[in-house]
């Protein structure tokens, strides 16, 4: 089979003959290898009727194939001391494996046979719709994080980046074998996967496996819509009898490969990621509003979210909502300080060399890059770009992503709808 390949210090690069990407990083200080089929798809990529396909693929093929049954597979790695997962989001389902080097081939095998190989039998298919049923109920059951479904629809309206990652009970217990078995030939298709591995991992050995055991049909990835909101301002209200009112509220950010991106990162850690950022002071510390308030970024190929979390007293929502907005507002319009700035550089660095010590980590980090930008960033790359970072890139950022008039809310809990009357 032809190759390609690219190299760049520990990091190498091969695509095959029928475009599938074998990527690697070598840390030759460890033993492990975290090694994982990354798919080019996820609920971005369904229709309405199709809502949940992506994550009801990832559990099915871990219920059979054609050499192993659910229970071999659970101990296939596990027997070794490693460890077999997966997940799915808004734009990739992974299928990870974790284990010592010395079990390469066995890993490689378990995840060929788990990607090109499920039997997707009806019986297991009623069994884990069921199963998934139950992990939405627990979801629904959970304001803290149903609320965070809702808002994704407030936000995306109509377009697919809305949908929930888990679907709906109505279309999974509804969803025939046919139609789960066209929606994986159409996507598991060799140009929308990535193998990617980090650790003590030999690159040539890696590629010559994924040829042998890998058999996706040797077609591109299927492109997937361009995001685009519904309308550029909404607010929803969900009454529930709970005892916390919950709300989310959003900006239009910045995508994966936007020039703005660590600028808007540091915005996150400025305004809401960790105990010292702005607003954990201002509503928890300094006036004890809520237990839980954080910001944080959502990257996507093509857009983003810049969002807000808080769960409070719904008798103190309207108060903590004002305070979240005068904070908003003075980010727009003062320059933080320098040394302000040196301690937002320095949890940055910090956290991305502390990810940098897990192999798992670190191969999620290059199946990213491969998959949306096509292309390899290195730590030390990193790093002076965060260096590079400016008081002023941190303030037009703000004044580009926190705009009132694209703003979306949604509350969760026992709330008046008159609360946000004045926003939209």
């Amino acid at each position: 089979m032809n190759r390609t390949s690219f190299k760049n210090g520990f990091f190498r690069k091969t695509v095959l003959k029928n475009g599938l990407r074998v990527i690697t990083e070598k840390i030759p200080s460890v033993r492990s290898i975290s090694i994982g089929i990354w798919i080019d798809v996820g609920s971005r990529n369904e229709k309405p009727n199709e809502n949940g396909l992506s994550h009801f693929i990832e559990h099915m093929v871990f219920k059979g194939t054609g050499k192993r049954n659910v229970k071999q597979i659970a101990a296939s790695l596990e027997s070794l001391g490693g460890s077999l997962n997966g997940f799915t989001s808004r734009e990739h389902t992974c299928y990870i494996a974790r284990v010592l080097d010395e079990y390469l081939d066995e890993a490689v095998d378990v995840l060929a046979d788990l990607t090109c190989n499920a039997t997707f039998k009806t019986t297991h298919m009623k069994r884990e719709a069921l199963v998934i049923c139950e992990e939405i109920k627990e979801v629904f059951d959970n304001p803290s994080d149903r609320v965070h479904d809702l808002f994704s629809k407030t936000y995306w309206g109509k377009d697919p980046l809305g949908q929930p990652i888990m679907g709906s009970s109505t279309v999974l217990l509804n969803m025939t074998r046919s139609r789960l078995l066209d929606f994986y030939k159409r996507h598991y298709v060799a140009g929308a996967v990535v193998v990617a591995a980090c650790g003590s991992v030999s690159h040539n050995r890696l590629v010559k496996l994924v040829e042998d055991k890998f058999s996706f049909a040797e077609l591109p990835s299927e492109p997937e819509p361009a995001a685009q909101r519904s309308r550029e301002k909404d607010v929803k209200v969900v009454r529930i009898r709970n005892k916390q009112a919950h709300l989310c509220l959003g900006f239009p950010g910045v995508g994966y490969t936007d020039d703005m991106k660590l600028a808007a990162q540091a915005l996150n850690v400025y305004l809401g990621d960790g105990m010292s950022s702005v607003l954990f002071q201002k509503i928890r510390e300094e006036r004890g509003l809520a237990y839980s308030v954080y910001t944080y970024n959502d990257h996507y190929r093509d857009s983003g979210v810049f969002g807000v979390y808080l769960g409070t007293d719904d008798r103190q929502l309207r108060r903590a909502f004002e305070l979240i907005l005068k904070e908003l507002k003075l980010a727009k319009k003062k320059k933080i300080s320098d040394s302000l700035l040196e301690q937002i550089k320095a949890q940055l660095k910090g956290n991305l060399i502390l990810g940098m010590e897990s192999t798992s980590g670190r191969m999620s980090r290059i199946a990213r890059q491969e998959l949306i930008d096509g292309r390899y960033q290195t730590i030390k790359q990193l790093l002076n770009k965060i260096n590079r970072l400016s008081g002023s890139d941190i303030l037009d950022v703000a004044n580009r992503i926190l705009d009132d008039s694209r703003m979306a809310v949604t509350a969760l809990g026992p709330v008046s709808r008159d609360i946000f009357s004045d926003v939209g």
